[in-house]
């Protein structure tokens, strides 16, 4: 081993090992039990960031521990197409080298899209692997693999063949930007500080109806004003036109129960174009439909005279001729929930279009039931609101796409006798007549194909060994922002397409925030690039630094002093294998079922090794990363190196070869099974060290057998941990009197009633670690400093604790100091100005500090005293 621990010097090189010797792969084998885990795909125009980081190494950690424990563990990587973010990459691309997806059609953009992938959508997966991942990469899928295509084409046909896929005129998200479709899971509202505009409809035969609208630019499309029925304002109103401003247009007034009286004046305009209610109010009342924007967010011809602008500028010409008319009553403040695009942040536009939708009522049921009974469980319980919130109130899918890249709807129409047919495969000619037939222009949501990522992965539609060994997988990781894009949607089609639920537990994992518990934005410029930690502190420190104390749903907190710290963690396990290897050399190890006569301190550290191989069992087994992590934590650092690394220089700076070679071999298999335990949270700095153990149990620490029933000794481990009390009785009251560690004093014991046999037995841990020069069974007759504990009564003479002339000096210094505070603060409180003048709080703090220096003072005068009369 390399005398200091530099992570760079072996990491690739471990990693290329494990992959070359296949220790990732995993396949169906009837002879073990299976752990599945899917990881999430990332994006393949993603970089790493740290919630990557942190998800990523939880499902590392569970799935390095079940293959120890001797299941047939699948972790399957894999990056998903990405449809809107990919398209966006390469458009952008293409306006750089000054041409567009248009000018190079749909093959030639298509061919782009797979040459972009084949150089930039692997990067992602190879910056994981900086990471340690364990995942099976002979299995890597991607969402637009042949395999997983047929898997959504099958899918697209089976839900349309029993009427759950449907094409309509409906209301959808539309982003002028992104020019497409989105459903409503792809829409983030944002509170935005907006108006309430108060415009004057001139009613025919006289007088106004006053109608409040967020949405201006809209009102060319009205086709109606409604009012609530019940709203006796407006009774006589109802059944009479209104003459709608800007326009010549008349449209009339309705009632509707749809309306709040109040909302506004209690009248509302009508636009069934733009706005999903007013469709919906507009399909009960028969009205008209009039578009007035186009795909791009720009005024149509409907418009008029605003044809062409943009939607937000047309909004402030048509306020100022409502103005300039007199039409513009007024305007109020007005707080909005307004619909962006995930992807661009544009704000989305209601628009009627005809598109593909899923029915979701009969699929959302099921998914519901799994949920409430507990077959699917969520880690923490309380994000099953958001699961089910969801699933509750939802509407139907919008699953049709404005785009190019993507799986291509399998819908073909028929330009001769216009009939649709939706196949499985490509076809030429219509089914029906001969013609010939032309596919659906559009491409389906990218969640579409994301959703049957735990069963298209291992060869569905095929009935294979791997769908039916590995399916249903065991847990799924994921960030609880996509609850609803993604897990649902696996859950409702898992159900659906394989009777089965995808998996049984949802293991939602918190953010990565920065040192002051901000979110990592570009905006506050607070992101941490993974891989520049990796380079400068190992893959090992980041992982643990992530991992350390987290729990489910739980956000952590990711700083320098963090990092360095779990850094100076890796080198205490470094420096500590060291300190063991370099003393097994020429030594004699035997099995530790083989070894007799262990000292109390070797059955105290095998009982602690046994406590916290069965905690970090259990927590693991519980999916508890952060509380795995931190118990091994608290052992590794106090309990092994602190104190039995400690307690063993007594046997092996000895001439006694047999004790010698006893607790070396102690020594080497409690630190091989420490290795084991930790290596699912740090693998890298484990397998490096367990290569250079004399007494390794495999090829590689990651198949080796995971440490769980440890033989215990509680009785001797209990006796041990009286006499530690002792010793750290000691530490306390040298750490209170300042003695250096280098200043070394007799020890005086008197033993309580039965204590004195194993007291004795233990003198030489006392000695060696209390920082003394011996240890004597009697109570001593000079001055002493005295402890008081369970076993013993502890006395250190006072004369080797303190250099009395040196305390002296000290002591005499500090008085100087008490000395002149309290000169200072009876001269103020002696000025007859200043207790006049000064306020009441400014005098008390004075008579408070001098109280504070005059006690402080007294005894300093008696401990000056005390130094004098040694």
């Amino acid at each position: 081993m390399n005398k200091s621990y530099e992570p760079k010097t072996f990491e690739d090189r471990i990693y290329s090992m494990w992959s070359d010797s296949g220790y990732f792969r995993a396949t169906a084998n009837s002879g073990k039990k299976p752990f599945t885990i899917m990881m999430p795909p990332p994006n393949i125009t993603g970089q790493l960031h740290m919630g990557h980081a942190l998800n990523d190494s939880i499902q590392d950690v569970l799935t390095r521990y079940k293959r120890m424990k001797g299941f047939e563990a699948l972790w399957l990587p894999g990056t998903d197409h990405a449809s809107i973010a990919t398209e966006v990459k390469i458009a952008d691309k293409l306006r750089e080298e000054g041409t567009s997806k248009e000018e190079l059609g749909r093959e030639g953009f298509l061919k782009r899209a797979y040459e972009w992938n084949d150089k930039y959508g692997g990067k992602i997966i190879e910056q994981i692997k900086k990471l340690g991942c364990s995942c099976d990469w002979d299995r890597r899928a991607f969402t637009m693999d042949e395999n997983l295509s047929k898997a959504v084409r099958e899918v697209f046909v089976k839900l349309y063949d029993k009427g759950l896929i449907y094409r309509g005129d409906r209301m959808i998200n539309w982003c002028p930007e992104c020019r497409t479709a989105l459903s409503d899971a792809e829409v983030e509202h944002e509170d935005s500080a907006s108006h309430l505009w108060h415009m004057k409809y001139p009613l025919e035969g006289g007088g106004y109806l006053t109608v409040a609208t967020t949405r201006p630019e809209t009102m060319l499309g009205d086709t109606a004003v409604a009012v609530n029925p019940k709203d006796k304002r407006y009774a006589k109103t109802v059944g009479k036109n209104v003459l709608l401003p800007l326009t010549d247009r008349k449209i009339p007034v309705i009632a509707d129960d749809y309306v709040d009286p109040a909302f506004g004046t209690g009248a509302v305009k009508i636009t069934p174009a733009h706005d999903p209610n007013d469709f919906e109010v507009g399909k009960r009342h028969d009205l008209p439909i009039i578009c007035v924007m186009d795909e791009d967010g720009k005024m149509s011809e409907n418009a008029g005279k605003y044809a062409g602008m943009d939607r937000f500028a047309a909004r402030k010409a048509m306020l100022a001729d409502l103005e300039a008319q007199g039409l513009l009553e007024k305007t109020e403040k007005h707080d909005n929930s307004v619909g962006h695009c995930y992807r661009c942040d544009t704000v989305i536009e209601p628009r009627l279009s005809k598109q593909w939708f899923v029915k979701m009522e009969p699929l959302a049921k099921p998914a519901i039931d799994v949920v409430k009974s507990g077959e699917v469980k969520f880690l923490p319980k309380r994000f099953e609101k958001i699961y089910l919130h969801w699933l509750e109130n939802i509407k139907d899918w919008c699953i049709s796409r404005q785009l190019w890249w993507g799986h291509r709807i399998p819908a073909f129409y028929c330009d001769k006798c216009g009939k649709l047919t939706v196949s499985k495969e490509d076809i030429a000619v219509c089914p029906e007549c001969g013609g010939k037939v032309t596919q659906d222009e559009d491409v389906l949501d990218t969640w579409f194909s994301s959703a049957l990522w735990p069963f298209s992965t291992l060869g569905y539609p095929e009935k294979t060994k791997d769908l039916k060994y590995f399916y249903p997988t065991d847990v799924l990781v994921t960030a609880y922002d996509i609850i609803f894009f993604w897990v649902a949607r696996m859950v409702f089609s898992g159900l659906e397409h394989m009777q089965k639920v995808p998996f049984r537990t949802v293991f939602i994992n918190g953010l990565v925030r920065d040192e002051l518990g901000r979110k990592m934005s570009k905006s506050l410029n607070n992101g941490i690039d993974p891989l520049e930690i990796i380079d400068k502190y190992g893959a090992d420190s980041l992982r643990f630094s992530l991992l350390n104390g987290i729990s489910a749903g739980g956000d952590t907190r990711f700083s320098a002093d963090k990092i360095e710290g779990y850094r100076n963690f890796m080198n205490k396990i470094w420096n500590a294998s060291r300190f063991v290897l370099m003393n097994c050399e020429n030594a004699e190890i035997s099995e530790i079922s083989e070894l007799k006569n262990l000292s109390l301190a070797d059955k105290w550290i095998l009982t602690r090794l046994s406590s916290a191989a069965n905690d970090v069992n259990k927590f693991l087994d519980k999916y508890e990363v952060g509380l795995a992590s931190a118990r091994m934590y608290e052992f590794i650092w106090t309990e092994f190196c602190d104190w039995y690394i400690e307690l063993s220089k007594t046997s092996l700076y000895t001439d006694d070869k047999a004790k010698r070679n006893r607790t070396l071999s102690v020594l080497l298999y409690v630190l091989r099974e420490l290795l084991k335990l930790v290596h699912p949270i740090i693998p890298f700095v484990t397998e490096e060290i367990y290569q250079n153990l004399p007494n390794k149990d495999a090829d590689s620490i990651m198949v080796s057998a995971y440490p769980e029933k440890i033989k215990a000794y509680k009785k001797d481990a209990a006796e041990m941990e009286k006499i530690m009390a002792v010793i750290k009785s000691i530490r306390n009251l040298r750490a209170e009197m300042n003695v250096s560690q280098s200043r070394r004093t007799a020890i005086y014991i008197a033993p309580h009633d039965g204590q004195e046999k194993t007291l004795k037995a233990a003198a030489g841990y006392i000695e060696k670690l209390a920082c003394g020069t011996c240890v004597e069974f009697f109570k001593p007759e000079m001055r002493c400093a005295e402890l008081v504990t369970d076993v013993a009564d502890v006395y250190l003479p006072m004369g080797e604790l303190v250099d009395y002339a040196a305390e002296k000096a000290r002591l005499e210094k500090e008085l100087e100091t008490v000395e002149s505070e309290i000169q200072r603060a009876q001269s103020k409180l002696n000025n007859a100005g200043f207790t006049a003048k000064a306020p009441k709080q400014l005098i008390d703090a004075e008579k408070e500090k001098l109280q504070k220096y005059t006690a402080l003072k007294e005894k300093l005068d008696a401990k000056i005293k005390e130094c004098s009369a040694q």
